[in-house]
């Protein structure tokens, strides 16, 4: 029983990760650019390794927190900018090559041994040199708090603090998005995503409304990239290729073109990763699975879970079909 117990526990702490909220906002910039526009962006970890860098090295250089921050969406409003100008009028397929690209052209000058000095090269840069800055604006006294059955430090590394601001901006962000998609601006948004030859015929300059979306979505993913390092370290691998699929796999899971989709299908995501593990480590003796080949195994049945959501129900768990009709 106590094993079950704390399968249970590390889901339940899984799903308020900071690093959790990180790839929740990520998602909503990815549901921005996919769900609602109709964007095929398979670069997102790309948005969120420049804003990661944007933050870090500002922040080394010793920017204050805010004025890093503000590089972070600068770094992420300049790359939407380089990527779409150029792209933007491709469609289908062929921006979703372009933008993977682009992912991985960023993360091989990240650790390029010629920046090790600004970037940390492969190594990446430490938790340490960056985070400070964050963690001086909590109002909250030293010590741990208890709520519930979770217990953390005040204003640690993987604090309360982090969690109620990386939350609390996930929160935000989806109500912004929400706001945007009920307006005028999002009813083309939406349009263009179902027919944009129908939107340029009724005078709508196409590409710029694409370009904003772009701006918007990679904005959002620069900020999760930043709150996802906070926590941990800045390394350029842990945000590459497989980075973007567990986004995608993230808001196709809670659903496309929807508002709370991304976040569902980020928090479900990492507590059905660590139940598959925390299941097959109780039922499957060591002599047939390890504690590493149950994780590698886990990994594996995520993508099982995948494949099952969308043959069966591709819309996700609060998506609608009806929002599925792209012209991409």
């Amino acid at each position: 029983m106590d094993m079950w117990i704390k399968v249970f526990y590390d889901m339940s702490a899984n799903m308020i990760l900071p690093t959790t909220a990180a790839f929740a906002i990520a998602a909503i910039g990815l549901n921005v650019h996919f769900g609602f526009t109709g964007l095929l962006n398979m670069g997102q970890a790309g948005f969120m390794l420049i804003g990661a860098y944007g933050f870090a090295i500002s922040t080394i250089a010793g920017f204050p927190f805010w004025a890093a921050t503000l590089v972070t969406i600068a770094a992420g409003v300049i790359f939407a900018l380089l990527l779409g100008i150029p792209t933007l009028k491709l469609r289908g397929d062929y921006l979703a090559i372009v933008t993977i690209a682009a992912a991985e052209i960023v993360r091989m000058v990240g650790r390029a041994s010629v920046l090790n000095d600004i970037t940390g090269g492969s190594n990446g840069l430490a938790g340490e040199r960056f985070r400070n800055t964050f963690a001086v604006l909590s109002p909250m006294p030293d010590g741990q708090t208890t709520i519930l059955w979770f217990t953390f430090d005040n204003t640690g590394v993987n604090g309360w603090f982090i969690r109620i601001v990386a939350w609390s901006l996930v929160v935000i962000f989806a109500v912004l998005v929400w706001l945007l998609m009920r307006s005028p601006w999002g009813r083309v948004i939406k349009g263009i995503r179902e027919d944009e030859d129908a939107v340029r015929s009724l005078g709508k300059n196409v590409f710029a409304f694409k370009m904003q979306a772009l701006i918007i979505g990679g904005v959002l993913g620069a900020i999760g990239g930043m709150f996802y390092i906070l926590p941990t370290s800045l390394q350029a691998d842990a945000m590459g290729r497989n980075m973007t699929f567990l986004i995608w796999t993230a808001m196709l899971l809670g659903g496309a073109a929807t508002i709370w989709g991304p976040v569902l299908g980020s928090i479900l995501f990492f507590a059905l990763r660590i139940f598959i593990q925390g299941t097959v480590d109780i039922l499957v003796p060591d002599a047939i699975l390890n504690t590493q080949q149950t994780e590698q195994f886990s990994w594996i049945m995520v993508g099982v879970a995948l494949m099952l959501l969308v043959i069966f129900r591709p819309q996700g768990i609060l998506g609608d079909k009806k929002e599925l009709n792209f012209n991409v």
